[in-house]
């Protein structure tokens, strides 16, 4: 998919009640994020899968570059989110 297309995409998703999850750091959050945009970083995902919501919650994940959302993606549904939407890129959004 083109970065259009991811973002069109996601921001579709989460009109439709989607969680967006931000997986990079509290610093980095801090330096700006999409409003609507819940952040917990990659290596806290494990721990605080409950914040998410409940099981079966849809997720669109991102972070700066794709790396920790692609594991960010891999942790949800291995915790049992079988829908999750990998946007890469906060960029894209």
């Amino acid at each position: 998919m083109t970065p259009k297309e991811l973002s069109e995409k996601a921001r579709q998703l989460v009109a439709g009640g989607a969680v967006l999850l931000d997986v990079r750091t509290p610093e980095e959050f801090r330096q700006g994020h999409p409003e609507q945009a819940l952040n917990i970083p990659v290596q806290e995902l494990p721990r605080r899968l409950a914040e998410v919501g409940a099981p079966g919650t849809k997720v669109v994940v991102y972070c700066a570059s794709g790396g920790r959302s692609a594991m960010a993606a891999q942790l949800l549904r291995g915790g049992g989110y079988p829908d999750v939407f990998d946007l890469k890129s906060v960029t894209y959004w």
